[in-house]
């Protein structure tokens, strides 16, 4: 009856075998609804409002409190076409102008249908997220940044300022951002969205069973999903009140310091302890039920990002990387999603984000490989700098700048418009992240840089700088954003996937396949598992090409939308 997944047992993660019955309606069952969600962060709560909305009856079940590594996210929802934001903010943004921009950045991965509809349904999305108390402003930044000062809500979180693809497509402001505390300052996390739209849901009459672990899925003789058995604490007793004491210390100290800071090992040995203390209470005061789903559970349960075993086995290149995630992260979903014959795409695509920008001295700056050669516009969102550091060059690169540089990123460290681990960072990187030499061939030979190779790069691009060379960067970088690398001595600074100051934060965007009309999870034939269904990071979807902030976001609500509204239309 409880026979493990074999693959969950090699992962470390807690999925049995489906449970196969033969008669449903005779089937003890502990609960029943029409909808079952199993983890209520983005993906959860918006299929469980969506689902509600049409007239389901839902049951949420999530292993911690709820929220996901949506609710701890940066706030920002990636949206546009038009929006009532948008338009209070006096920003020109049209549907069009959206899709053009998308198909660069997500078009191979999902059908254009489906991106269409994505970006159709872009405005009528923050007028959904408003009436269920989401908290967003409209004071817009327009200037190229990882992240706006913290009096604006509304600003470019993508490429779009990037002149090679500001040629392509007319950017605008699309990243959403939420804000708490006195609505002045976007102090917010994702939580600022998901928080007060968890209790819309809650109002609507959302059953919901936090500190409750999915571990098997149930299907009936013909290989439809029909419900999922859970081990729960029981809430409100003294052992969840301690189980969420322990995890919100261990979530807190995990999260605390990188791992290649020094003191890190004590965090991590800390938030190690509380989650041993947090699983022994699972272990003795769990008991179990089996909730009935009379059309169809989605499996929203986040990616796989902190389960070490399993982006070893599928995501080997980013191993070295500091996870981007929550506790919840650990690929239950795909795995269940997979024991029930799902197949998956997508395993080996994690999102690098290696921002420099600001100070806008080290965008200014040249990022070189190995051989000492450019390979990007340094320019770019930092999730397509990371990209290609890690896909397309081993994981390796240095920030080539000289002293006028350096001067010049301690000037712009002090800009109040800063947000203050904007600012942290800058100067710690430029202390103690920072190899100088004399020349550039002593530099190149202290990194491990081919110096002929660097020598070359340089007098190439200080050309450009000075409007001196053959042409334009071949990179498309504009003239703007560039300054000569002249003024001795010269500075490199580590930006590899393992640098020990400057940690590379990576999240996982491969997942179950599913089909895009309904978001039902599809078997190695290509065919939809009736009663099955995936949403947010449990599956491929729109940000699993090329991440831009908010997106993953905004595909949560998307698909876990979709994924209730087809359910919906099964019990009509």
């Amino acid at each position: 009856m409880n026979a493990p997944f074999p693959l969950g047992v090699e992962l470390g993660v807690a999925v049995d075998q489906p449970l196969v019955v033969d008669d449903a309606d005779g089937f003890a069952w502990d609960e029943t609804a029409d909808l079952v969600v199993v983890g209520l962060g983005g993906a959860g709560v918006a299929a469980a409002i969506e689902g509600l909305e049409r007239g389901l009856s839902v049951i949420a079940v999530d292993r911690y409190a709820c929220g996901g590594s949506t609710a701890a996210n940066g706030g920002v929802f990636y949206a546009g076409g038009g929006t009532a934001i948008q338009r209070e903010a006096g920003e020109e943004d049209s549907p069009e102008a959206m899709l053009a921009y998308l198909r660069i950045e997500a078009g191979r991965v999902v059908s254009d249908a489906t991106l269409r509809r994505f970006v159709e349904d872009s405005p009528a999305t923050i007028d959904w997220i408003l009436k269920h108390g989401g908290r967003l402003a409209a004071s817009v930044w327009r200037e190229k940044c990882s992240y706006p000062p913290l009096d604006r809500f509304l600003y470019h979180p993508d490429n779009s300022l990037v002149a090679s693809y500001r040629a392509r497509a007319r950017p605008a402001a699309r990243g959403h951002r939420a804000f708490g505390r006195d609505g002045k300052k976007a102090w917010g996390l994702g939580k600022f969205i998901t928080g007060p739209m968890t209790e819309s849901a809650l109002r609507l009459g959302l059953v919901f069973h936090r500190y409750s672990e999915a571990h098997q899925l149930v299907q009936d003789r013909d290989g439809r999903v029909i419900g999922v058995r859970i081990r729960s604490i029981r809430d409100g007793s003294p052992e969840a009140r301690r189980f969420a004491r322990y995890i919100a210390r261990a979530n807190a100290l995990l999260a605390a310091l990188p791992p290649s800071i020094p003191l890190a090992s004590i965090t991590i040995a800390l938030g190690n302890h509380y989650l041993r203390k947090a699983g022994a209470i699972e272990a003795k005061a769990r008991f179990t039920r089996t909730i009935r789903a009379r059309e169809g559970v989605v499996l929203s349960a986040g990616g796989f990002i902190m389960n070490p075993k399993m982006v070893a086995r599928f995501a080997p290149a980013y191993a070295r990387g500091m996870p981007n995630g929550t506790l919840g992260d650990q690929g239950s979903g795909i795995l269940l999603g997979m024991s029930a014959g799902g197949a998956t795409a997508l395993m080996d695509k994690v999102s690098a984000w290696r921002f420099i920008n600001p100070p806008k001295a080290w965008a200014q700056a040249i990022a070189v490989n190995r051989a000492g050669e450019r390979f990007v516009d340094e320019t770019v969102y930092g999730a397509t700098l990371g990209e290609h550091i890690v896909d397309h060059h081993g994981g390796v690169a240095w920030l080539i700048y000289d002293r006028a540089a350096r001067d010049a990123a301690f000037t712009q460290a002090r800009d109040p418009h800063l947000v203050p681990f904007q600012r942290d960072v800058t100067l710690l990187n430029l202390m103690f992240n920072a190899r100088k030499a004399p020349s550039l061939a002593a530099l190149a030979r202290r990194i491990g840089v081919d110096p002929a190779g660097l020598a070359r790069t340089v007098a190439a691009y200080n050309d450009a700088a000075r409007g001196a060379g053959a042409g334009a960067d071949p990179f498309g970088k504009e003239p703007a954003d560039m300054r000569p690398i002249a003024t001795g001595p010269f500075y490199a600074m580590d930006i590899s996937i393992d640098s020990r100051f400057l940690p590379l934060p990576v999240i996982t965007f491969g997942g179950l396949r599913v089909e895009e009309e309904s978001g039902q999870v599809l078997d190695g034939a290509g065919r939809p598992i009736a009663g099955l269904y995936a949403a947010g990071r449990c599956a491929v979807g729109l940000a699993s090409q090329t991440y831009v902030s908010g997106l993953s976001f905004a595909d949560c609500f998307f698909s876990g939308r979709r994924a209730a509204r087809h359910a919906a239309r099964a019990n009509a």
